[in-house]
């Protein structure tokens, strides 16, 4: 199965988890392609059979300045992508309240506009709790790997 997997990232943290994540895909076997930067042409390419969105949250609960273009072009064009698997990973400081992991939620939204299935729970990394956020999230992406072999 090919995942593509999507990131948004302030200081890189983000950005870290989703290349962790792509390791760990790939060691399972799945096709997982990771571009910080891409297109949505660069996503239509790679051809994804499934998705995940590892993002933090910046502002008022925006997405990151580095996935916004990206997040308005799938926004904008709908490709597609109904019924395919998706998962997200949102990265945030509960300390924040209300914006607590609002990129994350974002990005489920447009999910349920595209009609993309989240296979589990979004996953929400607390930075006032976690130092070592790519380990925390490994228990997830296991679940992740056989709820897209399911």
């Amino acid at each position: 199965m090919k995942v593509a997997i999507l990131s948004g990232s302030v200081y890189g943290t983000a950005e870290e988890v989703a290349r962790h994540a792509e390791g760990v895909l790939k060691k399972a076997g799945l096709d997982a392609w990771h571009n910080p930067r891409a297109s949505l042409e660069d996503v239509l390419a790679f051809g994804p059979e499934s998705f995940l969105v590892v993002t933090s949250t910046t502002g008022m609960g925006e997405l990151p300045d580095n996935l916004q273009p990206l997040y308005y072009a799938i926004r904008d064009r709908l490709p597609a992508w109904h019924g395919q698997p998706g998962g997200v990973i949102a990265l945030g400081d509960s300390s924040y309240g209300d914006t607590y992991c609002a990129g994350g939620e974002q990005v489920r939204e447009l999910f349920a506009e595209l009609g993309v299935l989240e296979v589990l729970p979004m996953l929400r990394v607390d930075a006032s709790e976690s130092v070592t956020p790519e380990q925390d999230a490994e228990p997830w992406l296991a679940e992740f790997v056989n709820a897209l072999r399911s």
